[in-house]
């Protein structure tokens, strides 16, 4: 393995790691609510529903990785 795949597959094992812990913290918040209605969403997500979605941020960084992967390996290879 290269130093750049050992840095990249330690990266995606913080992210990984940082959203179970997330997650996690996410779902014992839901278990105290007392009613049954969702709670208030935020003004600010409410102006921006798309740039403030992490499941779209997550497409989108993704895709520029592997944008820059594939473009790190081009330029990188021999012809």
């Amino acid at each position: 393995m290269t130093m750049l795949d050992v840095v990249l597959s330690a990266l995606a094992v913080l992210i990984l790691v940082i959203g179970f812990f997330y997650t996690w913290n996410i779902s014992k918040n839901t278990k105290y609510q007392s009613n049954g209605y969702d709670t208030e969403i935020n003004p600010k997500v409410q102006a921006h529903p798309y740039t403030r979605n992490p499941i779209f941020l997550t497409y989108l960084i993704g895709a520029a990785i592997v944008i820059g992967f594939i473009v790190y390996y081009a330029l990188s290879s021999r012809w």
